[in-house]
This record gives structure tokens, C-alpha cells and sequence, in this order.
């Protein structure tokens, strides 16, 4: 079974450079303007497409304030879900200029459904994936309802046990759509020693699946490190300034912030390479800095070599070091110079 998935023509996997995914989510601030801007800084900054979040108050959750419905902590502390979402939604009627911005400046978008409406929404707009939030995996009806369109479903993981990644992943492949795992903590934001970025090497094996990061840290040093242990898409919700506020701001990287997370997960990526070791050619020339036996005091034919008159000095053109305790006590075939690099032929046999 192949790890590999495809979206808008891109391939995404272990052998391909990471794929970078900007989040919209509510850092629009209720503009489509500014919802224009940020996809354009986006692209500006090294995305390979941009996420939204397809919602309503209402299709989410209820206007309601009883226990559960209210929040008491966190980053949202004293509003409700319902507010909270009323602010932070994409606006449906939004998602046609979306497309159509985002087709015209050549940067994929899709989106997260959060009901089966959503899904249809997306659907009819051509949209060439789908992302379920890490709330959403236990859904498996949601899951099903955007798997069986036969797109790339990428399913984050955030509070999942491994049994719940491994029903929604197979729900996905029962209905033959492609699937992608995105490793994540739902901690807004995320302290990085919770990030624990093993578990991706562990969920790639464990379903054969490629795995990539959803990422709620502040900076970019836990994407980078994601690249290095083999994550093959990053996500990070993306803001044009986090002074200017929005519902996501806090943990969300400004343009010169994801371009630069852009480059050194692609350098990262370039790093990890695969197990060789082969002299690599900026390395080559180094060989002839390396120690070897040398002649370090003239040596008349006959005498005797000692540890005194050859010596294991830089650079490398003698016999290897390994070769002196044969070396010591044997006689010089000839008279040997100082500086002379010490070959077998000038030792007697």
C-alpha cells in the first residue's frame, strides 16, 4: 500500500518535500477582504494551499450557556461556543470568491465540513480534499459522508486514542478515498514538551499511512523537528499580524514567521537524506587532510623506524595510522626525508 496521496496535482509523502498547508480559520476578522489578503501573504510565504473551516453557530453547536456550552478556561475563557463560532466562522457565501480568489492567484484551497451540508457545500465548489478537525475523528457519519466522494481525506488526530485513529481511518479507506494522518495536540496553544513527535513514525507504521503535523506551538522550531522525524505535511494556522487580533492570532505565525518555518523544513527535510555513507562529494577533498604515516626526521637506509622518526600527522597521503605498531622496529629500505609520506615499499621487508 502506497503512503503517498495526491491534492491539486501535488504529491504528498515520506519521499516528497513537506506540504504546507496555511489556516484561515477565523483570522479573517469577518472580512473577505482581509481573507483575500492573507491567502495572497499565504502563497507570498511557501503554502502549498490554504484551509478553511466550514461552519455555522448553528450547524456546530446550539445557542446555549448551560454547562459544557460555556467555556471557563483557556484562550476563550467567559464566551460560548456559539458566540465563539458566530465570530470565528467562514461565511458560506464567502466560500465562492474564495475559490474562485484562490484559482486565480494558483493556490489550492479546501476546507474542514463540520456536517454532511458543509460537505455538499465543498463539494460543489470543486474542493480537492478534505480536512476533519481533531473534534470531528469520533464522527465516523462525518467521515463517511466526505470519504465517499473518493477525495484525499486528511483526518488530525488531537485527543484521539489509537483505537478512535484506527476506526475513522478505516472508514475512510472502506469508501476508497485516499487518507492522510496529521499527528496533533488540541492545546491552543500547545506547550512543545506535550508535542511528543515520535508518534508520527509510530501512527505511519502502525496504519501505513503518511503522517504529518498539525501544529498549535508557538514558532516554528516543532514543525521543524516534525520534518526530521518524518512528518510529511505541516499545518499551522497563519495571520497577517498577531497584534491585530482574531480568534486564532495567538498561536498563529505571521508571513515572514511561515516563510521562514517554509525554508527550514525544506532544509530539514534535505537533511534527514537516507542512510549512506558514501564520501559525499563536499566532503571528497577532506580525505587528504586525514592523518597518515609520515616520515618526521631524515632516516638513513638501514636504520631503524621508530615512533620518534614517523609519526601519524595530517595530511593523508602515507600508509593509514592503523599501520604503525607494524611499522616501529622494522628498517628503512632507503634513506627516507623528512616530510616523506611512508609508503610499504620504503620499509625492508
Amino acid at each position: 500500500m502506497t503512503r503517498d496521496i495526491t491534492i491539486a496535482g501535488r504529491v504528498i509523502g515520506p519521499d516528497h518535500s513537506p506540504y504546507f498547508i496555511a489556516e484561515l480559520s477565523g483570522n479573517h476578522k469577518g472580512e473577505l477582504a482581509r481573507a483575500f489578503r492573507i491567502m495572497d501573504a499565504a502563497k507570498e510565504a511557501g503554502a502549498d494551499a490554504v484551509k478553511l473551516q466550514t461552519y455555522t453557530a448553528d450547524t456546530i453547536t446550539i445557542d446555549h450557556d448551560g454547562p459544557g456550552f460555556f467555556l471557563k478556561e483557556g484562550l476563550w475563557a467567559g464566551r460560548t461556543l456559539h458566540d465563539l463560532y458566530r465570530e470565528a466562522h467562514t461565511p458560506w457565501e464567502w466560500h465562492g470568491p474564495i475559490f474562485d480568489y484562490a484559482a486565480r492567484i494558483g493556490i489550492p484551497v479546501f476546507s474542514s465540513p463540520f456536517d454532511s451540508t458543509a460537505v455538499d457545500l465543498l463539494e460543489k465548489l470543486g474542493a480537492p480534499a478534505f480536512k476533519i478537525a481533531s473534534f470531528e475523528i469520533i464522527d465516523l457519519p462525518l467521515v463517511r459522508d466526505a470519504a465517499r466522494l473518493g477525495k484525499p481525506v486528511i483526518l488530525s488526530t488531537g485527543m484521539a486514542s489509537l483505537g478512535e485513529i484506527g476506526e475513522a481511518l478505516s472508514v475512510v479507506r472502506e469508501a476508497g478515498a485516499p487518507a492522510l494522518l496529521l499527528h496533533c495536540t488540541s492545546g491552543y496553544p500547545t506547550p512543545p514538551e506535550e508535542c511528543d513527535l515520535r508518534t508520527i513514525a509510530h501512527l505511519s507504521e502502525a496504519f501505513d499511512v503518511a503522517v504529518g503535523l498539525s501544529d498549535h506551538t508557538l514558532g516554528i522550531g516543532v514543525p521543524v523537528a516534525a520534518v526530521a522525524l518524518g512528518a510529511t505535511v505541516i499545518e499551522k494556522h497563519f495571520t497577517l499580524s498577531r497584534a491585530e487580533g482574531g480568534v486564532d492570532a495567538d498561536f498563529s505565525l505571521e508571513p515572514q514567521e511561515f516563510a521562514a518555518m517554509v525554508q527550514a523544513c525544506k532544509t530539514a527535510f534535505a537533511a534527514v537524506g537516507q542512510v549512506d555513507y558514501r564520501i559525499k562529494p563536499s566532503e571528497a577533498s577532506g580525505l587528504n587532510s586525514r592523518r597518515s604515516l609520515y616520515v618526521v626526521e631524515d632516516v638513513k637506509g638501514g636504520e631503524t623506524l621508530t615512533e620518534r622518526n614517523v609519526r601519524s600527522i595530517r595530511p593523508g597521503f602515507g600508509l593509514l595510522p592503523k599501520y604503525l605498531p607494524e611499522i616501529v622496529g622494522r628498517i628503512a629500505a632507503r634513506d627516507l626525508k623528512k616530510g616523506e609520506p611512508l609508503a610499504w615499499s620504503m620499509v625492508a621487508s
